[in-house]
């Protein structure tokens, strides 16, 4: 068996075996294969995909390139997971919410990489908060508190890291059986028993229609189902960002609001809905009282409490935590109806001011950032605000930030945030 055979197997569009899935992958992670030839074989199931159970072995030779966590001393554990777009801070607030309804959330989460945010680059924005808990932490605050988000750990599918490196970097990254196995990876060595993911659909994600969005799903829900997890995926509304925020402090600030009853509108309807499901899973309830449940737990100030106490667990203090204190107001030229956003340009624009990295050793400025005041569907008039820029020592081209948003005379059709319920 040879690298070379099984790229040019994959080439031709045949089907590869585990043992040659599991050798590729073990031979790359052991440097005995080099990274062009591993380009040349991600290329090729880019180009040619894979079928499900190609897929599945491919999760399995990730999974087993590392450790696997045993949460099993906990009990029943939910994930969740989202897809990454802009301004995706749902975990901050979905996590203390079904925690103060005794749901056990332990979730190993990431850094942000390109147009997208990362859950511990929004929590490191608190400071002193500490994103690195040894596992006999972990288990531990997630068994006192019910709540407990650390980063992931090298030991944890190595083999998937050091290929996401590689996709980044050869025009790889959106192939469904590679972003599949690369999910569904880490959320099974993570341990959870049930998964919950929330799938971006749209300019501003990296799946950019439903139909694909879609397969990737149900792609996962098989993965899961073959490790026996139970997957529900959600497909929600990336084509503007969801809530207001888009900048690590500024989307903290945001979850406090939320979990204070004063949060975005259609933040606040995805929380809730994201929350509903995930004590439906947890607690065998119905949507309806599942959906009260986490009102009463968020108007009685109980998910708010449940927040703080987690980020006191860690080391984190809210009071300390810093935005940016230069401000620009950003003024519209034109009268009508906004119809269009470019979430994706509005992230780049974002990085680009230091909110995020293009490089994973970049710094992060945490305080900038920007605070959208009008979305899709609403109507302006010229000299009226759209968006506040949060900004320190790098400027922005104002022209820049008028052009993402696309203003007519019609009100346009306006996409649900939910798409659709997958499991």
């Amino acid at each position: 068996m040879n690298i070379i055979d099984i790229i040019n197997k994959k080439r031709l569009g045949v089907k590869l075996t585990e043992k040659e899935i599991k050798f590729a992958i073990t031979g790359y992670l052991n440097q005995e294969i080099e990274d062009y030839q591993m380009s040349s074989l991600l290329m090729a199931i880019t180009l040619n995909g894979m079928d499900l159970e190609e897929t599945i072995f491919l999760t399995k030779a990730m999974v087993e390139s590392g450790e696997e966590n045993d949460l099993s001393s906990l009990g029943n554990v939910i994930d969740k997971h989202s897809t990454g777009g802009v301004s995706d801070n749902v975990t901050l607030i979905l996590g203390p919410i079904v925690a103060s309804l005794g749901v056990r959330f332990a979730k190993m989460s990431g850094r942000g990489l390109g147009h997208t945010g990362g859950t511990i680059d929004k929590l490191e924005a608190i400071p002193g908060f500490k994103t690195e808990l040894h596992m006999d932490e972990f288990l531990s605050q997630v068994k006192e508190i019910g709540i407990a988000i650390t980063s992931q750990t090298g030991d944890i599918v190595p083999a998937d890291k050091k290929i996401y490196a590689l996709r980044d970097v050869t025009g790889t990254v959106e192939s469904i059986p590679l972003i599949a196995s690369s999910i569904m990876s880490k959320k099974i060595a993570s341990g959870a028993s049930k998964i919950v993911i929330d799938v971006k659909v749209g300019n501003g994600a990296l799946m950019k229609n439903v139909d694909g969005a879609r397969e990737l799903a149900q792609t996962m829900i098989e993965i899961g189902k073959y490790y026996d997890r139970k997957v529900v995926c959600v497909l929600t509304n990336m084509d503007e960002p969801s809530g207001q925020a888009i900048g690590n402090a500024l989307e903290v600030q945001e979850s406090m609001d939320t979990l204070q009853g004063k949060g975005p509108e259609d933040l606040n309807e995805l929380v809730i809905k994201l929350a509903a499901i995930i004590l439906g899973l947890d607690q065998n309830i119905n949507a309806m009282d599942a959906v009260n449940m986490v009102k009463e737990s968020i108007a009685s100030g109980r998910a708010y409490q449940k927040f703080q106490e987690f980020v006191k667990k860690q080391g984190g203090d809210l009071e300390k935590m810093k935005i940016a204190s230069k401000v620009i107001s950003v003024k519209t030229t034109k009268t009508g109806f906004i119809t269009h956003i470019n979430t994706l340009r509005l992230g780049e624009l974002a990085r680009n001011l230091g909110a995020g990295r293009i490089h994973k050793d970049d710094d992060i400025n945490p305080t900038v950032g920007f605070v959208i005041t009008k979305k899709v569907g609403d109507y302006v008039t010229e000299n009226e605000e759209l968006l506040k820029v949060y900004l320190d020592d790098k400027d922005i081209v104002i022209s820049d930030l008028l052009d993402c948003f696309e203003i007519g005379n019609s009100l346009g059709e306006k996409q649900n945030l939910i798409i659709d319920i997958i499991d």
